[in-house]
C-alpha cells in the first residue's frame, strides 16, 4: 500500500518551519540558562547581604549588652537575647570560639564558624545533619570595652528555592507559549511567503503541460505525413501536396517554440530591453504595412485613422511585436468583410494605440483570462490558427514598457484593445 506523501513545497515550509522553531528554541534555551544563572547569583548575593545585615545587627546588640551591663546596678534585659531575626540563628562567640549567646552551639556550628572565620570573606556553605542546606556568615569584631567577639549567623540558602522553582516554571509556561506561537506564525508566514513560489511552480507545470500538449498535435502529424509518403511510391504531385502540409506543420512548430523561447526568456530576464527614444506612429505605421497583405487576403478592410506624433521610449523591435500581435489577432478572429481600424493618439501624458474590429468577440467570463498561456477560450477561438501565447508575450511587452493594455469586448459586435505607454516629452525635429 502505497503512503501519501507531501509534495516538495509543503515538505520544504515543514523544513522550514522546524528550522525556526528550532532556531527559537535555541535561543530561548541560551536566554533562559542566563537569565536562571543570573537571578541564582542574585539570590546567592540576596542571602549573603541578609546574612551581613544580620551579623552587624548582631554585633550592635552585642555592644549594647556590654554597655548596659557595665553601668546598670540592677538586673537589664539583655539585648543579645532581646533580638530576633525571621528565619536566621544567631550566635555570638567570643575570642577563642566559646559560645557565648546561646550558651551551648551545635559541635557542627562550631566547626563551621572555625572554617569561616578564618576564609578570606567569612562567608561559608554547609550541610546540617538533618540535611539542610546552610550558608553561614562568622566575623571578628571588638566590643565597646574592647573585647574581641565572633558573630556568627546561619541561615537556609534554600530559602528562596521556592520563588526561584516558581520563575522556572513561568518561564517555562512563557517559553512554550512563545514556542507555539512562532512556530504557527512561522509555518503562516512562511506559507504567505512562499505562495508565489508555489503559483509560479504551478503555473510552470502548467505551462509545460501546455506546451507538450500544443506540440504533439503537430508532431504527430509530421510524423505521420512522413511515414505515409514514405510508404507510398514516390508522384510529383502528390508528393508537393504532403511536403506543403509538412512545412506548414513545420512551420507552426517553429512558431509555439519561438513564443516559447520569447516567453522563458522573459521570465529567466534573459531577454534585454532596449530603452531608446522612437515614435509610435512610425512603429504602427509599419505594423500595419506587414499585415495589409494578410487582411486582404482574408477580405477584411484594413483602416488607419487618427494618427497622432507620439515620441515614447522603449524597444522597437517589442514594440513592433506587440502591436503585429494585436493585429493579427483582430484579422484573425474577424470573418470576411470586417473592418480593422488602429489609432494612435496622445493624451494626458500617454501615447495610446486603439486596435478596434468587427470580429467574434470575446465573453465576458473568458476576458480575465485571455493573457494566460495557451489560453485560447470558445470552440471558435480555439479553431482558429494560433497557440494561445501572443497575448501572454503582448502583457510582457507592455509591462516591460511602463505601458497599459486593456481589452473590451462585446460577443458578436468585436473587440476594442488599447495600449497606452508614457509619453516622452520631447518634439521630432
Amino acid at each position: 500500500m502505497k503512503h501519501p506523501t507531501l509534495n516538495p513545497l509543503a515538505r520544504l515550509r515543514l523544513q522550514l518551519t522546524a528550522w525556526y522553531a528550532g532556531v527559537f528554541t535555541l535561543v530561548l534555551a541560551l536566554l533562559g540558562t542566563g537569565l536562571f544563572l543570573t537571578i541564582r547569583h542574585q539570590m546567592s548575593r540576596h542571602v549573603d547581604r541578609s546574612l551581613s545585615a544580620a551579623a552587624a545587627a548582631l554585633e550592635q546588640a552585642a555592644r549594647i549588652r556590654e554597655t548596659e551591663r557595665d553601668s546598670a546596678r540592677g538586673v537589664v534585659v539583655d539585648a543579645v537575647d532581646e533580638l530576633h531575626i525571621p528565619d536566621r540563628s544567631l550566635y555570638l562567640f567570643d575570642e577563642s570560639e566559646r559560645p557565648i549567646k546561646p550558651a551551648e552551639a551545635p559541635g557542627w556550628v562550631l566547626e563551621a564558624t572555625h572554617k569561616a572565620v578564618r576564609s578570606k570573606h567569612g562567608y561559608r556553605n554547609l550541610d546540617a545533619p538533618d540535611g539542610r542546606e546552610l550558608r553561614i556568615y562568622a566575623g571578628r569584631f571588638t566590643g565597646t570595652t574592647g573585647t574581641p567577639y565572633i558573630a556568627a549567623v546561619v541561615a537556609d540558602r534554600m530559602e528562596l528555592e521556592d520563588e526561584y522553582t516558581s520563575l522556572i516554571e513561568t518561564f517555562a509556561a512563557a517559553a512554550l507559549a512563545a514556542l507555539l506561537l512562532v512556530a504557527g506564525g512561522g509555518y503562516l508566514l512562511i506559507r504567505k511567503s512562499s505562495a508565489p513560489v508555489e503559483r509560479s511552480m504551478d503555473q510552470m507545470r502548467r505551462f509545460m503541460a501546455d506546451a507538450a500538449h500544443e506540440l504533439r498535435t503537430p508532431i504527430t502529424i509530421l510524423r505521420t505525413r512522413a511515414e505515409v509518403a514514405l510508404a507510398q511510391e514516390r508522384e510529383t504531385a502528390r508528393d508537393a501536396a504532403t511536403f506543403q502540409a509538412i512545412e506548414r506543420e513545420a512551420a507552426r512548430v517553429g512558431g509555439i517554440v519561438g513564443d516559447l523561447l520569447t516567453l522563458a526568456r522573459a521570465d529567466s530576464g534573459e531577454r534585454p530591453v532596449a530603452h531608446e527614444p522612437l515614435y509610435l506612429d512610425d512603429v504602427a505605421a509599419g505594423a500595419v504595412d506587414a499585415v495589409r497583405a494578410l487582411a486582404t487576403s482574408k477580405g477584411i478592410t484594413l483602416e488607419v485613422g487618427a494618427f497622432e506624433e507620439a515620441k515614447i521610449t522603449g524597444d522597437g523591435a517589442l514594440v513592433r511585436q506587440l502591436l503585429l500581435i494585436v493585429l493579427d489577432n483582430a484579422i484573425k478572429f474577424s470573418p470576411a468583410g470586417g473592418h480593422v481600424r488602429l489609432n494612435v493618439s496622445v493624451e494626458d501624458g500617454r501615447a495610446a494605440v486603439l486596435v478596434t474590429d468587427t470580429g467574434i468577440g470575446i465573453p465576458a467570463e473568458q476576458l480575465p483570462h485571455v493573457f494566460e498561456r495557451f489560453y485560447r477560450g470558445d470552440p471558435a477561438r480555439r479553431e482558429a490558427d494560433g497557440t494561445g501565447l501572443g497575448l501572454a508575450i503582448a502583457r510582457w511587452i507592455a509591462d516591460a514598457h511602463n505601458a497599459r493594455i486593456g481589452i473590451e469586448s462585446t460577443p458578436g459586435s468585436g473587440t476594442r484593445v488599447a495600449i497606452s505607454f508614457p509619453v516622452a516629452h520631447a518634439r521630432r525635429e
